[in-house]
């Protein structure tokens, strides 16, 4: 009976493998030692070299729940000198003063952009101030990196955050983790060297356990569309491949049973904690992107691609590619912590520093940002429709 068992476990697995439905684990697993070293070895830190002596000049504003106004280590990079800071509230001004070893404050962003000693402004406000700051920073002529997302379920503000970009000509970078955690960011290096083809199927995941709304500024995270949050999933396309999503088909659900998004437990008349949106791509590929809050205990980011010519999952590349490139992030001064999110928070601040000292775009610029943000979205339009596919519109340059 032992022996009949193996056998049909066998015969299942073949069965499985020619349909190309076992599990990624499955694949991994069994898959060839020696790509999975290659990728192991491909991560190679170079030593941090300064690309200039000089030191940009920030303001940072933002001293929430998440504290994130200090959590990215502008105040330790060689090349930043911290000018100012704000929060609205007098308590977390100070704990940011403090924080950040800045000995000047004011009481509002809209006061800290008017300073003409700042060139360089760190936006860690509430979510649904971040286009309208954004738009204030730049047009009182500063740079701008913003905490994520670009948009808060407005396609008009959308409209006119890339119009205000063109139209000053500034750096504009959102501080999208995913694009810089190991796996991600390995991705998009492989993927611009040709090492998957094109991609027929990716997937992304945010699963943040949340059965109590999480504390939040006037309450706006309190029955959030989960998709109007949706940067730390699709970045493991968008962020991988500089590609677009074209049409979604969403759907949703409270199979938890959530209050806050029960009827009339929101402001956004939003019904659905989870949401599971399927994308079409660019590349006439397929994408599964989702936001979850139900499932129990569990907060993470993560992702995979399978291409024409190899696939990934965590930093294991199976695929046609011998020799891949240096898979390692950006070196960081000794000074500057990776921080959270998955070591991303240090080299997200790096690059936006470094964009502006070599006058070059930022990776998660305004149309990556946007191209991360608004599907989401539609992706919530879809979910309220019962699934109904809908266009996405595009904000790239013309």
């Amino acid at each position: 009976m032992m022996a009949e068992n193996t056998i049909h476990a066998m015969v299942r697995r073949e069965f499985l493998e020619k349909l190309g439905v076992l599990s990624l684990g499955a694949m991994v697993a069994g898959g060839s030692a020696a790509n999975r070293s290659h990728a192991q070895q491909s991560r190679t830190n170079p030593t941090w070299e300064p690309v200039s002596d000089r030191k940009v000049r920030v303001g940072i504003v933002g001293y929430g729940v998440c504290k994130f106004g200090a959590q990215f280590g502008f105040q330790d990079h060689p090349n930043v000198e911290v000018v100012a800071v704000s929060d609205l509230i007098p308590d977390r001004r100070n704990g940011l003063m403090e924080a950040c070893r800045c000995g000047k404050s004011y009481d509002s962003l809209e006061e800290l952009v008017k300073d003409p000693k700042i060139e360089a402004v760190f936006v860690a406000t509430d979510a649904p101030s971040h286009a309208r700051h954004c738009m204030e920073v730049l047009n009182h002529g500063k740079h701008v990196m913003t905490a994520v997302p670009a948009v808060l379920g407005s396609l008009e503000q959308a409209e006119q955050l890339v119009e205000t970009v063109q139209k000053n000509g500034l750096k504009y970078m959102m501080a999208e983790t995913s694009c810089f955690h190991e796996d991600c960011y390995a991705m998009r290096k492989i993927y611009h060297a040709g090492g998957f083809g094109k991609l027929l199927y990716s997937e992304g995941e945010y699963y943040h356990y949340s059965p109590t709304p999480i504390p939040s500024y006037k309450e706006w995270r309190v029955g959030l569309p989960p998709l109007w949050y949706p940067t730390h999933s699709t970045a493991y396309y968008i962020g991988t491949t500089g590609k677009r999503f074209t049409s979604v088909s969403c759907v949703g659900s409270n199979a938890a049973g959530y209050a806050a998004f029960a009827p009339g437990g929101n402001k956004y008349g939003n019904p659905f904690s989870d949401e599971v949106a399927l994308f079409q791509t660019s590349e006439g590929g397929s994408s599964r992107m989702l936001m979850c809050m139900g499932v129990f205990g569990l907060v993470n980011e993560t992702g995979r691609v399978f291409g024409e010519k190899g696939y990934m999952n965590e930093m294991n590349y199976q695929g046609t590619m011998k020799d891949l490139p240096n898979l390692a992030r950006p070196a960081l001064p000794p000074s500057v912590d990776a921080g959270g999110h998955g070591g991303s928070h240090g080299p997200l601040m790096n690059e936006f520093v470094t964009a502006i000292l070599q006058d070059r775009e930022p990776i998660v610029n305004v149309y990556e940002a946007l191209a991360m943000t608004v599907p989401g979205v539609i992706a919530h339009q879809s979910a309220l429709k019962g699934g109904e596919t809908l266009k996405i519109p595009q904000y790239d340059k013309a």
